[in-house]
């Protein structure tokens, strides 16, 4: 019972805010981002409002803006997960990635930082962005190189969805105010907001151990 009122809860959030940071415009493109690339779990949720937004403005040149706020606020997003892993090291990475992951990633972060992280910053979850920035970041990677891949890899993403969005306009659109799209947007709102619950509990946990040692 407590878990299915969790979710209606959840639900009736997740809704309220993906609605309130769509009147926002380019502002919640913002700070979903923000929201989206440090310690909360959001698929797709930068994704969906900017299309969104674009499909429902096509005669306007406002996409440009649109697309640059939800780059810039997965860099600041970005920058927030950067100063704790770096802190914490490779050693406190395993608290947030699985050892099997880290393995991989920094077996491919040697050859490549710069091309693995603009590898991850255009692929859909779960493909693990958030687990290849803090490894990035924790194995002490220049800051230049993980902020420029982040920066061209997410304005490569927006750019292609905001064409996308303004080329299929009406049919997107139409889709996108649909019956069947709300039941998925509000199903990923759901997952998001119990995602980024765990998410939080577990990076409140990490700092209260860091600041007990």
């Amino acid at each position: 019972m407590r878990k299915l009122l969790a979710a209606l809860l959840a639900y009736a959030w997740g809704t309220s805010f993906f609605a309130w940071v769509r009147k926002l415009g380019s502002l919640g493109l913002f700070l979903l981002g923000i929201l989206d690339s440090s310690f909360l779990f959001l698929p797709f949720g930068n994704d969906l409002l900017l299309i969104a937004l674009v499909s429902s403005q096509r005669t306007s040149k406002i996409w440009i803006l649109y697309v640059l706020s939800a780059a810039l606020g997965s860099l600041v997003g970005v920058f927030f997960v950067d100063l704790m892993a770096r802190k914490m090291g490779e050693q406190g990475l395993e608290k947030f990635v699985k050892a099997n992951k880290i393995k991989r990633l920094k077996a491919k972060m040697e050859k490549n930082a710069g091309r693995v992280i603009f590898v991850a910053t255009l692929m859909p979850p779960p493909f693990p962005f958030t687990a290849a920035v803090m490894t990035a970041s924790a194995l002490q990677t220049p800051r230049k190189v993980v902020f420029t891949a982040i920066v061209f890899g997410r304005l490569v993403r927006f750019t292609v969805e905001a064409i996308l969005a303004l080329y299929f306009g009406r049919q997107v659109h139409r889709f996108l105010e649909s019956d069947v799209m709300n039941y998925v947007v509000y199903g990923f709102i759901t997952i998001a907001v119990i995602g980024s619950i765990i998410s939080i509990r577990k990076w409140l946990g990490s700092q209260q151990k860091s600041v007990a040692a």
